[in-house]
């Protein structure tokens, strides 16, 4: 089992920056990769960032050279810094830990508002 605790949400103007992290407890030795999903209201849950314990990255088109997924080789911990945030990023965002070959763990997610 892998517990994941979220923290950074909150609500910023169209325009501004925000910074997520997550922490990975449990069996944290077996996660392949950690990131980050998102559900903006009536939406279907999508990609938004994701990396992989060799630092191999991917990100959801929306939000491509606006957002970077980090990671600490030392601790079991992935971070999301989102500037240029856009309305259309309001959401819930929730941190994945990932077990191969097909175990995804989340967290209870964080609330982000884009708004003037």
């Amino acid at each position: 089992q892998v517990q994941l605790v979220e923290s950074g949400g909150g609500s910023v103007q169209p325009g501004g920056s925000l910074r997520l992290s997550c922490a990975a407890s449990g069996n944290i030795s077996r996660l392949y990769a950690m990131g980050w999903y998102r559900q903006g209201a009536g939406k279907q849950r999508e990609l938004v960032a994701i990396i992989s314990k060799y630092s191999n990255t991917n990100y959801g088109d929306s939000v491509k050279d606006r957002f970077t997924i980090s990671r600490d080789g030392a601790d079991p911990m992935v971070y999301l810094q989102m500037n240029n945030l856009l309305p259309e990023d309001t959401a819930i965002y929730y941190c994945l830990g990932r077990i191969l070959p097909d175990t995804d763990y989340w967290g209870q997610g964080t609330q982000v508002t884009v708004s003037s």
